[in-house]
Protein backbone atom coordinates (compact mmCIF):
# COMPACT_ATOMS: atom_id res chain seq x y z
CA UNK A 1 0.00 0.00 0.00
CA UNK A 2 1.33 2.97 -1.09
CA UNK A 3 -0.52 5.82 0.66
CA UNK A 4 -3.44 6.45 2.79
CA UNK A 5 -6.26 9.68 3.41
CA UNK A 6 -6.48 11.13 6.41
CA UNK A 7 -9.18 12.93 6.77
CA UNK A 8 -12.37 14.73 8.97
CA UNK A 9 -15.72 16.11 8.27
CA UNK A 10 -17.66 18.98 9.78
CA UNK A 11 -21.45 18.34 10.23
CA UNK A 12 -24.45 20.25 11.36
CA UNK A 13 -24.81 20.88 15.13
CA UNK A 14 -26.26 23.81 17.13
CA UNK A 15 -25.47 24.51 20.89
CA UNK A 16 -25.43 21.62 22.95
CA UNK A 17 -26.58 19.00 20.74
CA UNK A 18 -23.47 16.50 20.95
CA UNK A 19 -24.92 15.98 24.88
CA UNK A 20 -28.31 15.32 23.53
CA UNK A 21 -27.18 12.94 20.51
CA UNK A 22 -28.71 15.32 18.42
CA UNK A 23 -32.11 14.28 19.88
CA UNK A 24 -33.61 18.24 20.93
CA UNK A 25 -36.10 19.27 19.16
CA UNK A 26 -34.61 22.11 18.03
CA UNK A 27 -31.30 20.03 17.14
CA UNK A 28 -30.22 19.29 13.25
CA UNK A 29 -30.00 16.93 11.39
CA UNK A 30 -26.65 15.58 11.37
CA UNK A 31 -25.74 16.66 7.63
CA UNK A 32 -22.44 17.37 5.97
CA UNK A 33 -20.86 20.47 5.28
CA UNK A 34 -17.30 20.27 4.89
CA UNK A 35 -15.03 17.38 3.37
CA UNK A 36 -11.29 17.77 4.76
CA UNK A 37 -8.11 15.60 3.88
CA UNK A 38 -4.72 14.97 3.56
CA UNK A 39 -2.66 11.99 1.43
CA UNK A 40 0.16 10.54 3.96
CA UNK A 41 2.87 8.54 2.36
CA UNK A 42 3.26 4.84 3.88
CA UNK A 43 6.81 4.28 2.17
CA UNK A 44 9.61 6.25 2.32
CA UNK A 45 9.90 9.37 4.91
CA UNK A 46 6.18 8.67 4.85
CA UNK A 47 5.16 12.62 3.81
CA UNK A 48 1.90 14.12 3.77
CA UNK A 49 0.96 15.55 0.62
CA UNK A 50 -1.57 16.93 -1.02
CA UNK A 51 -4.59 18.45 0.65
CA UNK A 52 -8.32 18.40 -0.53
CA UNK A 53 -11.39 20.86 1.34
CA UNK A 54 -14.92 21.22 0.29
CA UNK A 55 -17.42 22.76 1.03
CA UNK A 56 -20.74 20.72 0.90
CA UNK A 57 -24.13 22.11 0.69
CA UNK A 58 -26.20 20.87 3.45
CA UNK A 59 -29.96 20.06 2.03
CA UNK A 60 -32.70 18.93 4.41
CA UNK A 61 -34.76 16.08 3.74
CA UNK A 62 -36.84 18.23 1.54
CA UNK A 63 -34.40 19.54 -0.18
CA UNK A 64 -33.93 22.89 0.76
CA UNK A 65 -30.90 24.27 1.51
CA UNK A 66 -30.43 24.34 5.78
CA UNK A 67 -30.08 27.50 7.93
CA UNK A 68 -26.50 27.33 9.85
CA UNK A 69 -26.79 27.67 13.10
CA UNK A 70 -24.83 30.32 14.79
CA UNK A 71 -23.02 28.00 17.16
CA UNK A 72 -21.88 25.94 14.16
CA UNK A 73 -20.68 29.05 12.26
CA UNK A 74 -18.86 29.88 15.61
CA UNK A 75 -17.41 26.79 16.09
CA UNK A 76 -16.06 26.17 12.43
CA UNK A 77 -15.93 29.71 10.68
CA UNK A 78 -18.38 28.28 7.96
CA UNK A 79 -20.01 30.75 6.96
CA UNK A 80 -24.11 30.87 4.67
CA UNK A 81 -22.34 32.86 2.75
CA UNK A 82 -19.11 30.87 2.06
CA UNK A 83 -21.80 27.67 1.58
CA UNK A 84 -23.46 29.85 -1.20
CA UNK A 85 -20.16 30.82 -2.83
CA UNK A 86 -18.42 27.04 -2.46
CA UNK A 87 -20.38 24.69 -1.93
CA UNK A 88 -20.95 21.56 -4.14
CA UNK A 89 -23.92 19.36 -3.83
CA UNK A 90 -23.05 16.17 -1.90
CA UNK A 91 -22.94 13.86 -4.83
CA UNK A 92 -20.49 16.26 -6.55
CA UNK A 93 -18.36 16.77 -3.30
CA UNK A 94 -18.48 12.84 -2.95
CA UNK A 95 -17.08 12.09 -6.02
CA UNK A 96 -14.12 14.71 -5.89
CA UNK A 97 -13.48 13.05 -2.78
CA UNK A 98 -13.19 10.15 -3.74
CA UNK A 99 -11.41 11.11 -7.17
CA UNK A 100 -8.79 12.70 -4.71
CA UNK A 101 -8.25 9.48 -2.84
CA UNK A 102 -6.97 7.57 -5.90
CA UNK A 103 -8.50 4.66 -4.39
CA UNK A 104 -6.61 4.56 -1.24
CA UNK A 105 -8.19 3.79 1.92
CA UNK A 106 -9.73 6.76 3.94
CA UNK A 107 -8.63 7.02 7.75
CA UNK A 108 -10.78 9.33 10.48
CA UNK A 109 -10.38 10.00 14.06
CA UNK A 110 -13.74 8.04 14.77
CA UNK A 111 -16.94 7.05 12.27
CA UNK A 112 -17.20 9.99 10.33
CA UNK A 113 -17.89 8.23 7.15
CA UNK A 114 -21.95 7.82 9.09
CA UNK A 115 -22.13 11.66 8.60
CA UNK A 116 -20.37 11.75 5.25
CA UNK A 117 -21.74 9.20 3.76
CA UNK A 118 -24.39 7.24 5.61
CA UNK A 119 -26.76 10.14 6.88
CA UNK A 120 -26.35 12.31 4.28
CA UNK A 121 -27.09 10.13 1.30
CA UNK A 122 -29.69 8.89 3.28
CA UNK A 123 -31.47 12.19 3.53
CA UNK A 124 -30.63 12.93 0.42
CA UNK A 125 -31.71 9.78 -0.98
CA UNK A 126 -29.01 8.95 -3.08
CA UNK A 127 -26.60 5.45 -2.95
CA UNK A 128 -23.43 5.83 -0.67
CA UNK A 129 -20.81 6.00 -3.44
CA UNK A 130 -17.79 4.65 -1.53
CA UNK A 131 -17.96 1.54 0.12
CA UNK A 132 -17.84 1.11 3.77
CA UNK A 133 -14.87 -1.19 4.07
CA UNK A 134 -12.68 1.33 2.49
CA UNK A 135 -12.96 3.79 5.76
CA UNK A 136 -10.88 2.71 8.69
CA UNK A 137 -11.10 3.96 12.41
CA UNK A 138 -7.70 5.97 13.16
CA UNK A 139 -7.85 5.34 17.11
CA UNK A 140 -7.45 1.25 15.70
CA UNK A 141 -4.02 2.30 14.29
CA UNK A 142 -2.86 4.01 17.55
CA UNK A 143 -4.25 0.90 19.54
CA UNK A 144 -1.69 -1.03 16.74
CA UNK A 145 1.02 1.26 17.37
CA UNK A 146 1.15 0.45 21.59
CA UNK A 147 -1.19 3.15 22.83
CA UNK A 148 -2.97 2.27 25.80
CA UNK A 149 -6.77 2.40 25.58
CA UNK A 150 -6.90 4.63 28.43
CA UNK A 151 -5.13 7.26 26.92
CA UNK A 152 -6.63 6.82 23.16
CA UNK A 153 -9.91 7.60 24.44
CA UNK A 154 -9.23 10.96 25.75
CA UNK A 155 -7.67 12.25 22.63
CA UNK A 156 -8.85 14.16 19.95
CA UNK A 157 -8.09 14.99 16.47
CA UNK A 158 -7.82 18.56 16.73
CA UNK A 159 -4.96 18.38 19.58
CA UNK A 160 -3.29 14.92 18.43
CA UNK A 161 -0.17 16.20 16.78
CA UNK A 162 0.59 18.29 20.13
CA UNK A 163 -0.04 15.04 22.17
CA UNK A 164 2.76 13.42 20.28
CA UNK A 165 4.91 16.85 20.58
CA UNK A 166 4.56 17.15 16.47
CA UNK A 167 4.82 21.10 16.18
CA UNK A 168 2.53 22.66 13.16
CA UNK A 169 1.84 25.75 12.25
CA UNK A 170 -1.68 27.25 12.03
CA UNK A 171 -4.43 24.79 12.23
CA UNK A 172 -7.52 25.71 13.29
CA UNK A 173 -10.13 23.25 15.64
CA UNK A 174 -13.06 22.04 13.51
CA UNK A 175 -11.81 22.71 10.22
CA UNK A 176 -12.12 19.31 8.45
CA UNK A 177 -8.60 19.71 6.58
CA UNK A 178 -6.82 21.27 9.50
CA UNK A 179 -8.13 18.43 11.93
CA UNK A 180 -7.14 16.02 9.27
CA UNK A 181 -3.52 17.48 9.04
CA UNK A 182 -3.54 17.17 13.04
CA UNK A 183 -4.38 13.23 13.10
CA UNK A 184 -2.00 12.71 10.08
CA UNK A 185 1.14 13.87 11.98
CA UNK A 186 0.39 11.91 14.73
CA UNK A 187 0.43 8.71 12.67
CA UNK A 188 3.41 9.90 10.68
CA UNK A 189 5.09 10.75 13.94
CA UNK A 190 4.34 6.59 14.65
CA UNK A 191 5.42 5.33 11.20
CA UNK A 192 8.72 7.17 11.44
CA UNK A 193 9.03 5.74 15.30
CA UNK A 194 8.33 2.19 13.18
CA UNK A 195 5.59 1.77 15.60
CA UNK A 196 3.08 1.67 12.32
CA UNK A 197 3.85 0.14 9.36
CA UNK A 198 2.17 0.21 5.86
CA UNK A 199 0.04 -2.96 5.87
CA UNK A 200 -1.54 -1.50 9.39
CA UNK A 201 -3.26 1.07 7.00
CA UNK A 202 -5.84 -1.48 5.20
CA UNK A 203 -8.74 -1.32 6.76
CA UNK A 204 -10.79 -4.30 6.22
Amino acid sequence: MEQAIIWDCEFLTSEGAPSRFWCGPRDPDQILVQLGAVRLDLNGNYDIGARFSQIVVPRDRLGEVCALDSYFTRLTGITQEKVAQEGLELAEALSAFDGFSGGAPFWAWGRDEYQALAISCYLAGIPAPIPATRFGNAPVLLLKAGIAHDEIVTLRSPNLAAHFGVEREGGAAHNAVDDAHSVALALQHLLRKGCLHADDFIPY
